[in-house]
Formats: structure tokens, sequence, C-alpha cells
């Protein structure tokens, strides 16, 4: 209830008269998808991307020349996709992969690169043809653009590491999730900095599994 609260005021905050500018209403989505993300429990998060995506969105129209803004809204719509799971998730996911396209053709430096991370993690998440678009390849290609603008990052190290996972390279893995676990913390993140470290606790956990 707590996350949903602060979701609602989110909504609020962003749907009223006076917008407070594109870095605080960016600002504003990204704490409320770290909310979501690291606070609500699983079985709750589909509804609540659910009503963040209609937020994020509205951040997205109001300022169509913001690559960040963008960004975002695609990072919502993939999130979504993710807590929804199945083939219904599919053309969420599509939603997403045109938003990262729009922030890439505004300026891929937006954020450290991050719609070139979080597009290939979407290329190498979604199912292939004939299902879906997924594409190893792709998502490596983006990946690594990711990971040239921000080679120090915790999510391009993270989702490099995870991309290695799934293609059975224990030991690159390992290496790229260890890197992720020394980025130098992010200010104003840690919330974020701290659920994505359980994840990649959680990863390495798995690949000694598979390396055992």
């Amino acid at each position: 209830m707590k996350s949903m609260s602060w979701l609602l005021m989110a909504a609020w905050v962003l749907g009223g008269a006076a917008w407070a500018g594109v870095e605080d209403d960016v600002a504003a989505v990204r704490q409320a998808w770290e909310r979501v993300k690291y606070q609500t429990p699983a079985k709750e998060q589909e509804a609540a991307f659910e009503q963040l995506v209609k937020t994020s969105g509205k951040v997205a129209s109001q300022y169509p020349s913001s690559a960040e803004a963008a960004i975002w809204h695609g990072i919502v719509e993939a999130s979504y996709a993710g807590a929804k799971g199945g083939l219904g998730a599919l053309s969420l996911a599509k939603n997403a992969r045109k938003s990262f396209e729009q922030a890439l053709a505004l300026n891929p430096n937006a954020l450290e690169g991050s719609a070139y991370t979080s597009l290939g993690s979407l290329y190498y998440q979604v199912p292939g043809w004939p299902i879906g678009f997924g594409d190893d390849k792709k998502a490596l290609e983006l990946l690594q653009k990711g990971l040239a603008l921000n080679p120090d990052g915790i999510d391009p190290n993270y989702f490099h590491g995870d991309f290695l996972f799934r293609s059975g390279d224990y030991a690159g893995a390992e290496q790229a999730l260890r890197k992720a676990l020394q980025a130098p913390p992010r200010e104003g993140r840690k919330l974020a900095d701290e659920g994505r470290r359980r994840e990649i606790d959680e990863l390495l956990e798995k690949v000694r599994g598979k390396k055992r």
C-alpha cells in the first residue's frame, strides 16, 4: 500500500496544471519506478506498472524532444511487460522498443547510453521470430554500445552479465557481474543501487551453481 500511495502521489503531481520541468518530472517517474520495482510485492507489480505507464506516457508526451523522458517511459513499459508476462506482454515490449529507439534518435548519449542498454536487454529477453523480435546478436551489439558509454556503470555491466549467463558464458558473466558490484554509488539512486545489487548477488549465486 505504501508503494501504491507513492505512485498515486506521483501521478497527482504530474497531472497538475503546472509542470515542474522535464528534469523534475522525469525524476518523479524514476523514483516511482524504483519504489514499484524494489518495494512492491511481485503480485502487485503488474497493476502498479499499469498505472505508472500512464504517468510516464504523459511525461513523454509533454516533452517529445526529451530523450530522458522517452527512456524512462520505455523502462516503465518494459517493466510492465516483464510483470505481465506471457504473449500479452509482447505488445508492451514493442512499445518499449519504440520508446528506446525514439530516445536514440533524439540523443544516444542521454543517461550515459541507457537507451542502448535497455533496448539491448529487450532484444535478449523477448522471444525471437516468429513469436517476437528477440535477437541475441542485436542484443549484444546494443549492450556493448551501452558499455562503451558507461563502462563502469552498474546497469550496463549487470545486463551484460545477465546476457552472458543466459548465453552459457558463465566465466564472462561472473566477470561482468563482479564489475557491476564495483560500480560507484549513483547520487539520489540509493534504492535502485541496493535493489540492483541484490539482483546481482542472486545472479552470481546462479552462476556459481552452474560452475560447480
